[in-house]
């Protein structure tokens, strides 16, 4: 009992000190619970501020990916404007004449327009004639989409008399203009027969013209796609018969065909790049007073585009083609489909051609770019005819250019040109023009 006695106070001591031991423990307890559940409410929240954030991300990444919607809408028509401004100034030295005032080969490279037989000239000058606007609309029709384009530039129409003298107005030429509808167009259009989109980049306005098939006109054309990168097309398209006589080079528009040109294609689009194949077949005509003379005239043509290297920032571009009686389909009409002799016979004398380009193009950087091209063009007329000693009989041309893209849409270009002509008494006539373009596309 005396030990009991001596040990209670401390004792009870203890257990009140263990009490307000007990106390602050549960106190501190409650605080860490409440960090706690603040801490599991913050993280809750920032995963839920991440999740937000991730999802507006999500959003915004759809939206740019989304195509830019362009053009207006009318009903449920869609319009939809477009085309480029390009100006154009070049310096040119021909070694064998001069080229007449207001003609198209001072701004353009036209073959037959390069002079024979005369002394040197030189030449400078600049247009902005090139300049393009095109006007399109797609209406949803029956599961299809019927559409139409109409475009125009100034480029082929021929200068008014004195207009580089003060304003330089020119009058808009019509250049396309159809309808198309499921795998049916009609209308004018570039012809089947060629792919221009297989053209090299150029501050000219084709390039190596003297090798290429340049030609639009109406048509009546159907594709059908085929599978595995193939399509067909097949076309009947406006007929026009081009002569010259025995006496006289010029060209001589005929208008009494009576069958539309018939063109097949198979082309082709798919990993290694496209490729097509063409066939032409027509029929020349030429009547005048009850009397002249029909032939059946033919081509065929294979091309491609294949890029490489890079990202196929490189590619190679060609184009071969025979033809027999399709003279006006090469070089705006270079040679004539054939020569018709009005003093023996009335008769026409088929012309052979056999044209074609290659180039190269070479992306040095994404915005830097080079184009290495080569074209030829020689026609072979019929032997035991009498021939104008002007007639084109042959030309070629080589080209090389630097391009640079600062921006999108925004293109600057220097070309240098060479090229001849050879007519069929043997005269030659040399060009040489340096060439600059900037186009900018909207």
């Amino acid at each position: 009992m005396a030990v009991a006695i001596v040990n209670a106070p401390s004792a009870m001591a203890q257990t009140a000190r263990e009490a307000e031991l007990e106390a602050r423990l549960n106190q501190l307890e409650a605080a860490v619970s409440a960090l706690r559940s603040e801490l599991t409410q913050a993280r809750s929240e920032q995963q839920t501020s991440t999740q937000i954030a991730q999802k507006a991300d999500s959003r915004v990444a759809a939206l740019e990916a989304k195509p830019t919607s362009d053009g207006f809408k009318v009903g449920a028509t869609t319009f939809k404007l477009g085309g480029f401004v390009k100006v154009v100034g070049s310096a040119t030295r021909y070694d064998d004449g001069a080229v007449p005032g207001g003609s198209l080969g001072k701004e353009f490279y036209l073959p037959q327009q390069i002079p024979v037989g005369g002394q040197s000239s030189r030449d400078i000058i600049g247009h902005a004639r090139q300049t393009r606007l095109s006007f399109s609309t797609s209406t949803p029709l029956g599961g299809k989409e019927v559409k139409s384009v109409i475009e125009f530039d100034f480029a082929l129409a021929a200068a008014p008399l004195g207009a580089q003298r003060a304003t330089n107005p020119y009058v808009p030429t019509f250049r396309r203009g159809f309808i198309s509808y499921g795998n049916w167009l009609i209308g004018q259009e570039w012809t089947t027969f060629q792919n221009p989109g297989h053209l090299p980049e150029s501050t000219d306005f084709v390039g190596p013209m003297d090798g290429a098939i340049f030609v639009r006109q109406m048509m009546v054309q159907y594709k059908q796609p085929l599978g595995g990168g193939f399509d067909l097309y097949l076309a009947a398209e406006n007929p026009q018969t081009e002569t010259e006589t025995t006496t006289a080079p010029a060209l001589v528009d005929n208008d009494q065909d009576r069958i539309p040109d018939l063109v097949a294609k198979l082309a082709y689009k798919g990993a290694i790049g496209e490729l097509h194949v063409a066939g032409l077949v027509r029929q020349l005509s030429v009547r005048n007073n009850g009397v002249g003379d029909t032939a059946m005239g033919w081509g065929i043509t294979t091309g491609g585009k294949i890029p490489f290297g890079p990202e196929g920032r490189h590619d190679l571009r060609f184009l071969a083609t025979y033809g027999h009686g399709m003279g006006r389909y090469f070089t705006v009409g270079y040679a004539p489909d054939a020569i018709y002799d009005s003093a023996i016979g009335n008769q026409l004398h088929v012309v052979d051609n056999v044209a074609g380009f290659a180039a190269l193009k070479l992306g040095w950087t994404p915005t830097i770019r080079s184009t290495f091209m080569v074209g030829y063009q020689h026609a072979d007329y019929p032997g035991g005819i009498l021939l104008p000693d002007l007639a084109n009989k042959a030309a070629y041309s080589l080209a090389g250019n630097l391009f640079w893209s600062p921006v999108k849409n925004l293109d600057f270009g220097i070309e240098y040109r060479h090229a001849q002509r050879e007519v069929v008494s043997g005269l030659k006539g040399q060009m040489d023009r340096v060439e600059m373009a900037a186009k900018y596309t909207f």
